[in-house]
């Protein structure tokens, strides 16, 4: 992308984070009769949390927003593997830490960060580093640690729910492999589509715009959370 295309592309997307104070959006979390299930467990009980692990990730339109960017240009299975697998490591490392560990983090601040790395991704895939610097960032490592914070955001649903300790190894564990579940589900669908896409002439010319409405999704998600926290809204 040239910079004069850039430009253009980023003069676009920028009056949109405005839009986020609007009104803050509450990010995907566990509740209803999903929480009421979860606060009343109480021993191992592996199948319900693998199916609610897979529930949220296919529901988690922040995961699935970044893991697009992920994938946007990424032709070969080896390469989508390798990037899934960053991914997929660094959410579960932060998961299962976060939880059975008790580490705290602002709900708030990290689905904030979880936007952004929605538009980091966008930015990177219209080359806005690469234009800006001069430097391209080794995405790999990006990948793995934005998949950390991902982590984060999984572990602050749960620990809002004030897990009971009987049977919570198993139940986190079957949790973290639920959303890997949900992750495959929902990638191959992603996949199915972009294959389609990628085979009609309108790739090329549509894939910039894209890029910058996904940058745009990005910079609302983390401008709404950043709202909620700061403005005192429920976000």
């Amino acid at each position: 992308m040239t910079e004069t295309a850039w430009r253009r592309a980023l003069r676009l997307a920028l009056p949109f984070p405005l839009l986020a104070l609007a009104g803050p959006a509450a990010a995907h979390a566990i509740g209803g009769k999903d929480a009421a299930f979860v606060a009343a467990t109480n021993g191992p009980d592996p199948i319900p949390f693998l199916y609610l692990g897979a529930k949220h990730m296919v529901t988690g339109y922040d995961h699935l927003l970044f893991l697009l960017g992920v994938i946007f240009f990424l032709f070969r299975f080896r390469d989508i593997a390798l990037y899934v697998t960053m991914f997929s490591l660094g959410h579960s490392i932060t998961l299962l830490a976060g939880v059975l560990l008790k580490v705290r983090v602002e709900p708030q601040l990290v689905d904030a960060v979880i936007g952004l790395s929605v538009a980091w991704k966008a930015f990177d895939n219209l080359g806005g580093f690469k234009t800006l610097t001069g430097v391209q960032p080794d995405n790999r490592a990006v990948v793995f640690g934005f998949g950390l914070v991902h982590g984060f955001g999984l572990a602050t649903k749960l620990q809002a729910l004030r897990l009971n300790p009987n049977g919570l190894v198993v139940n986190l564990v079957s949790f973290n492999v639920g959303v890997e579940v949900g992750q495959v589900i929902a990638l191959s669908a992603i996949l199915l589509v972009m294959a389609f896409w990628r085979r009609t002439r309108w790739f090329g010319p549509t894939a910039a715009g894209a890029n910058v409405l996904l940058m745009t999704a990005g910079f609302v998600l983390a401008g709404q959370q950043l709202a909620g926290y700061f403005l005192g809204g429920d976000g």
